[in-house]
């Protein structure tokens, strides 16, 4: 099984997909680590700010790998903000019945009224550099962005283990998505984060 987790920055990505390693013993591939790898090895000339080219030029790499990882029947987190919003279209049924989809995100009263707890636990479990221009602005429009584009189930993680989640329906990729795999993502996470 695959579980691919995106998403907004500060989330909680990278811990979700910490803890999943930490219960489950899956394999974790953070697509910012292979960012970060294939700019500092030269094989890009992208930069961490270029975020739709870098999109663009690292979905390919990881959809393979998602692909490698079905066909030798081994399990994978896949964790990071670069899956485009028409990720689902990169595989056939067969490889989506094992890759669970999880996009978390938060709403604009939620980033409001918890902005400077969210701040204080950007570097929880790796350390982040300090973003000079990230503002409440700008994470209430990241965020929006991934509400509106590519969350059909997303979380709202309270930062001391209390989960509050929305269901949202997005017209152009809920036909065909199972309930029932939404109802399973949302399971796995409540007892991962309520524990």
């Amino acid at each position: 099984m695959i579980i691919l987790i995106t998403g907004a920055s500060h989330t909680g990505k990278t811990v979700l997909a910490q803890r999943l390693l930490e219960k489950y013993k899956y394999p974790y591939l953070s697509i910012d680590h292979l960012k970060m790898g294939l700019i500092r090895s030269g094989n890009t000339q992208l930069t961490p700010e270029d975020d739709d080219e870098l999109t663009d030029y690292l979905w390919p790499i990881v959809r393979e790998m998602i692909k490698t990882a079905l066909e030798n029947e081994q399990n994978l987190i896949v964790e990071g903000c670069y899956v485009p919003p028409t990720w689902r279209k990169s595989f056939s049924e067969e490889y989506l019945q094992n890759i669970e989809f999880i996009c978390l995100a938060m709403t604009a009263g939620y980033i409001e009224e918890h902005y400077d707890e969210i701040i204080r636990h950007e570097s929880d479990i790796e350390s982040r550099l300090v973003e000079a221009d990230f503002t409440i602005d700008g994470l209430k429009q990241c965020n929006g962005w991934f509400i509106k584009s590519l969350a059909i189930f997303y979380f709202v993680v309270d930062r001391r283990t209390n989960v509050r989640y929305s269901c949202v329906i997005e017209h152009s990729f809920y036909e065909g998505y199972k309930y029932v795999r939404i109802k399973r993502c949302h399971n796995l996470i409540q007892q991962l984060v309520i524990q």
